[in-house]
């Protein structure tokens, strides 16, 4: 199975961050829709990613000031992407080998999705209880 399937479910819909936007307009958007990233755009194009984790470690180090410096200075670039035929396999080890919990979905360098670890984790569980009843309904016509 390929992230196209959990797209297909979940959809395409993704908010983004302008990379002129200030990272206290930023951390606005991550709490108003309750999300724990988001790509930064310029021009269309992904140029990083902004994560709950990027906004804490800058918190920690610089302090409040840092509110006012442009999401550019403080995401996590370039974005490690996926395309929508990555396997949902290796989009999990890839998640588990750069300790990431969300991929952008690019194709032709255009963003068309994000999938996070949960959505990842989520459709592994499903697929795995659908089989798991597929053997006992197979069990019990036998």
């Amino acid at each position: 199975m390929t992230i196209a399937a959990i797209l297909g479910v979940k959809g395409a819909d993704v908010d983004t961050i302008d990379a002129d936007a200030d990272l206290a307009s930023a951390v606005a958007l991550l709490a108003g829709k309750r999300i724990g990233a988001a790509p930064v755009l310029r021009a269309g194009e992904i140029v990083g990613i902004l994560s709950e984790r990027d906004v804490l470690y800058c918190l920690q180090s610089h302090g409040v000031d840092v509110l006012g410096k442009p999401v550019t200075e403080v995401m996590t670039a370039p974005a490690v992407t996926v395309t929508r035929d990555q396997s949902i396999l290796g989009a999990l080890a890839l998640m588990t080998r750069r300790r990431l919990r969300h991929l952008p979905v690019v194709e032709d360098g255009r963003l068309t999705g994000i999938v996070s670890i949960g959505d990842l984790v989520k459709y592994r569980i499903d697929r795995i209880e659908a089989e798991a009843e597929a053997m006992r309904d197979y069990i019990r016509s036998a």
